[in-house]
């Protein structure tokens, strides 16, 4: 990739200015993740959620049932296309597929569909027919035993079709009408909240060491003494956990509680959040 296209790829993700952005790429010697991080630390990436997407459409379909459920990705270059019929009908037949297969996705571009061709043949075809690029993307399927499984569709496009999706499963023997309740409500939490993890000590250690590393150099240029800089610093992560944990966060229903909070209220003893998967079009 020449520096110009590395340019105008960090410029896409970050929204910082031309010159910005190539002196960043300079400072990172030529590693994009780097000198976006750069530029979040300088404070010149003027990032939106919007405008820190990668650049693609598509929907995200849902399949299967309480005991096994799947959601998976399709790109596409434009909404358009999106909303066609030739790739929704694909879609929903892939759909069902990738939930036999649990998500692997190997396996998935070889399976037949109902006109006896692979998806992989399908594919090439309906990429032929639209006239754009049109990836299988990211994927995940839920089966774990004594769990049941709940989801929640955002942006409906038609169906079980939409541009931001959740899969949450959740350990226990309940079957009341209170769980099934709470199963829904919990997918549009994590759908709006965007949780890295269940609880605070299970976000991935290489997430909370960038985050630190960020902090630090974020308080470096400030002038305060060490040890209150630690403190700050200390404070910061500790924020960014509790932010970032399902159980922790405020219960987007009621937010004056927390999660762990409902989750005493519906008096479930056995209830345990086993698993989640949030997938949204461009993130």
């Amino acid at each position: 990739m020449s520096d110009l296209e590395k340019i105008k790829q960090l410029r896409l993700s970050t929204g910082a200015g031309f010159q910005d952005c190539g002196t960043a790429i300079d400072e990172a010697n030529g590693d994009l993740d780097k000198a976006a991080e750069i530029l979040r630390i300088k404070g010149i990436s003027k990032a939106s959620k919007k405008m820190s997407r990668v650049a693609k459409e598509g929907v995200v379909a849902v399949s299967g049932n309480e005991k096994k459920k799947s959601l998976i990705e399709i790109n596409c270059e434009t909404d358009f296309v999106a909303k066609n019929d030739n790739f929704i009908n694909f879609v929903k037949e892939v759909s069902e597929l990738n939930n036999l297969v649990y998500s692997d996705i190997e396996k998935l571009k070889n399976s037949k569909m109902k006109n006896s061709k692979t998806v992989n043949e399908n594919l090439v075809a309906l990429i032929s027919k639209m006239g754009e690029k049109i990836t299988i993307g990211r994927s995940k399927t839920f089966n774990h035993n004594g769990s049941k499984n709940f989801n929640y569709l955002h942006t409906i496009v038609k169906d079980n079709l939409s541009k931001l999706a959740v899969l949450v499963s959740i350990e226990t023997k309940n079957d009341s009408d209170n769980l099934k309740t709470f199963g829904k409500q919990l997918s549009m939490h994590i759908a709006a909240s965007s949780p890295l993890a269940v609880e605070a000590n299970s976000i991935k250690k290489e997430v909370l060491e960038k985050e630190i590393t960020l902090i630090s150099e974020e308080l470096k240029g400030t002038g305060k003494p060490e040890n209150i800089i630690k403190k700050i610093s200390t404070g910061k992560i500790n924020k960014f956990m509790k932010d970032n944990a399902i159980l922790s966060q405020p219960w987007v229903m009621e937010p004056k509680k927390n999660v762990q909070d409902i989750i005493k209220e519906l008096n479930i003893t056995d209830l345990k959040i086993k698993d989640f998967y949030r997938l949204k079009i461009g993130e």
